[in-house]
């Protein structure tokens, strides 16, 4: 008997191992960890470990915030959001979800009784709602298709969300029979991919019925219509808003297909009426993007996004509002010279607070409908988000010293602002940033432009630095207070380089005269300004002259390119990121062609075109012989946007003319850089490259 239970046992022990080995355990929920760091200046590893705070949003009785946080495990390469609210005057945070999933678009339910948020807890992703504080948690939708974003109607009898759709070119059906592994696409038209997916479905806008159970009754208002509400490739749910009343929905979306998509910018604001289930374009004539529409509260009024020119991606970004009872529409920005974003009504339906693009740092303003603009906040940060909670707001703020947490502040301009989210505090208590010093530096053609300079932790001025020149992309996107999980200027700094961050011309924030100098001088004055910056930080006697780099991406890694075949000298190391580098293959690999034709002037084959010319004229490829300083360049197979083949040309050009180079290729990458492993292979890479040209060995390095 004894012998027969030790051989069951050895018989259920054997099944238990088994099963083991072929189930192994799950890896923990990604969240929190604790870091006890063992130097104060930032690490790859430390930059991943940080919380990352997105997406608030105020109850209806203006007393919790609704946020979710990220985090990262190197280990399993991948991210997990939870939600989380948080009173608006500060305190205890409360978790609310705990899942191997990512939940997100978590919104209050108008009445305030119920959270909903999407989760693929299911296996696909749904809606699902819960109780405020967590608990009572339960699947709304069960849709095929999946649902990748939804809002309430203010009256809770409706939920309008959107989804994947496929819309097949019946006509080659024919081509694929009996060839259920052919891999081929027959392609009609332009516009085939965009940014980092291939288009081949397109996000719908649907209405369910829904009853404080379940969601029902699903309907795309779009049926066959091949275009995306929200557009592609950024834009959410803040492109759908409901009217008060539960009677109208507005949302944007840019209605063309293939060539007139690539060729326009020319979005609209449409409105679908749910009494008639007719749709009109409410923007009809108005030529540029126009985006996130936004009823009053009182519903008497709609406001929205608008750009005026068509091609012009970058054009001046507008707030115009439409009364609806009057049918009169201002443009309440004409004489406004800067860029606004992010626009949310006051509670009282009589003015709006927006993001401002302001001399080097995103502020908050307010606009009153008489026309009256004030500035609620200044200094040297990074606002993202506003909303409107009662007699305060609520916003989130970061800076190049701090990431994304949640603040409030007095609707009072020139007020204090308290924090309310500590999310990251127990990291940042451990480290030492670097002073961040605004200076005005003179330009070639008299005029001032403002350059960030970043100093190391525990800056020494009686020793020498590297600096590195850092080139901003966009090319309209000013170089502001912003936090980065990539271009981290603090980890730049910890690495013991002095930063030297201009804002060129060409960034808006500004006014709209130094902002638009840019398009058709590629190459021109704001390569400049670039020698402008960096020569006058070069006469600091804590910076080594004979050790400079210069460092970008996207239109940065473009100015990394042209500067390294006209730098004089200067540098002593370059590194390009997803860079433009033969501007003419550049023009018909993108697919987005409005930009290109806008920026550079037109196509290299119009010969009589002066401003193409002379763009083409300054492709960096046209001074690749003079190149003579090592240069690391960066590029992702799946960016569509600025084609791997750029970085590969620039490579193979650099190690024909034998300068020293290497190349870092990620196949699994867009035109950034997003997954944990990949990220700190980025930064290793990076300052292993600059550490070998810009650190020689102790002894060698000039003093001044």
């Amino acid at each position: 008997m004894k012998k027969i239970f030790v051989y069951s046992l050895l018989i259920s022990l054997s099944a238990i191992i088994s099963s083991c080995e072929q189930k192994p355990a799950e890896p923990p929920i990604i969240g929190k960890k604790e870091l006890k760091l063992t130097s104060d200046v930032m690490t790859p590893e430390v930059l991943w470990s940080f919380g990352r705070v997105s997406d608030i949003q105020v109850s209806p009785d203006n007393k919790l915030v609704l946020f979710g946080i990220t985090y990262y495990d190197i280990e399993q390469n991948k991210g997990n959001r939870e939600l989380y609210t948080i009173p608006v005057e500060g305190g205890e945070m409360t978790r609310l979800t705990n899942t191997r999933v990512n939940e997100f678009n978590a919104i209050w339910r108008p009445d305030g009784k119920k959270i909903g948020y999407i989760s693929s807890k299911s296996g696909s992703l749904q809606i699902w709602e819960m109780n405020p504080d967590g608990s009572g948690k339960k699947q709304l939708s069960d849709f095929k298709g999946g649902i990748t974003g939804f809002n309430y109607s203010p009256d809770m009898k409706m939920v309008a969300f959107v989804s994947e759709v496929h819309l097949h070119e019946r006509a080659l059906d024919d081509l694929y029979e009996g060839l259920d592994k052919a891999k081929g696409k027959v392609i009609n038209r332009m516009m085939f991919r965009h940014w980092d997916r291939w288009v081949e479905t397109f996000s719908h806008l649907f209405l369910a019925d829904y009853d404080g159970n379940q969601v029902t009754g699903e309907r795309d208002l779009m049926g066959n219509e091949p275009w995306d509400v929200p557009m592609k490739p950024f834009w959410g749910m803040e492109q759908v808003s409901w009217r008060p009343d539960s009677k109208e929905i507005a949302y944007a979306s840019k209605k063309k297909d293939g060539m007139a998509y690539a060729l326009s910018t020319n979005s609209d604001i449409y409105i679908y009426n749910l009494q008639n289930n007719n749709t009109k374009n409410f923007t009809r004539g108005m030529l540029g993007f126009d985006l996130s529409p936004t009823y009053s509260p009182d519903g008497t009024k709609l406001a929205w996004e608008s750009m005026e020119r068509d091609g012009y991606e970058s054009d001046k970004n507008r707030i115009i509002v439409y009364d609806l009872e009057n049918n009169s529409r201002v443009d309440y920005t004409q004489a406004y010279d800067m860029d606004i974003h992010g626009i949310v009504w006051n509670e009282d339906s009589q003015s709006i607070y927006f993001i401002c693009d302001w001399y080097g740092s995103k502020e908050i303003f307010s606009l009153n409908l008489n026309g009256r603009f004030n500035q609620i906040t200044d200094g040297i940060h990074n606002y993202t988000s506003v909303l409107p909670a009662g007699d305060r707001l609520i916003a989130t703020k970061q800076s190049m010293s701090m990431p994304t947490e949640i603040f409030w502040l007095p609707t009072e301009p020139g007020k204090e602002d308290y924090q309310v989210s500590f999310v990251n505090k127990d990291i940042l208590d451990q480290l030492e940033m670097g002073r961040v010093e605004k200076r005005w530096i003179e330009t070639t053609d008299d005029k001032k432009m403002l350059t960030w300079v970043i100093y190391p932790p525990h800056f020494n001025p009686h020793k020498t630095y590297a600096a590195l020149l850092y080139c901003q992309g966009g090319p309209q996107g000013m170089l502001s207070q912003f936090w980065s999980y990539r271009w981290n200027f603090q980890m730049m700094a910890a690495n013991d380089y002095v930063i030297v961050a201009p804002n060129r011309r060409g960034v808006p924030g500004f006014g709209q005269e130094w902002k638009e100098q840019i398009s058709g001088d590629y190459g021109g004055q704001n390569m400049e300004d670039y020698f402008s910056a960096i020569d006058a930080l070069a006469e600091e006697p804590w910076i080594n002259d004979e050790l400079l780099g210069a460092v970008g991406a996207s239109y940065g890694g473009f100015s990394v390119f042209w500067l390294a075949g006209n730098h004089d000298g200067r540098f002593s190391c370059f590194i390009s990121h997803d860079g433009m580098f033969n501007l003419e293959s550049q023009y018909l690999e993108t697919e987005e062609m409005w930009f290109v034709n806008w920026d550079l002037g037109g196509a290299f084959w119009e010969k009589d075109n002066e401003i193409a010319q002379r763009s083409y004229d300054n492709s960096p490829h046209k001074f690749v012989q003079n190149w003579d300083k090592p240069i690391l360049i960066i590029h992702g197979q799946q960016d569509y946007r600025i084609a791997v083949t750029q970085g590969m040309s620039a490579f193979n050009a650099a190690k024909l003319l034998q300068v020293p180079a290497q190349f870092l290729y990620f196949p699994d990458e867009n035109h950034w850089v997003l997954s944990p492993q990949n990220g700190i292979l980025w930064q290793r890479t990076y300052f292993k490259w600059l550490d070998q040209w810009l650190k020689p060995p102790p002894g060698a390095r000039r003093m001044r």
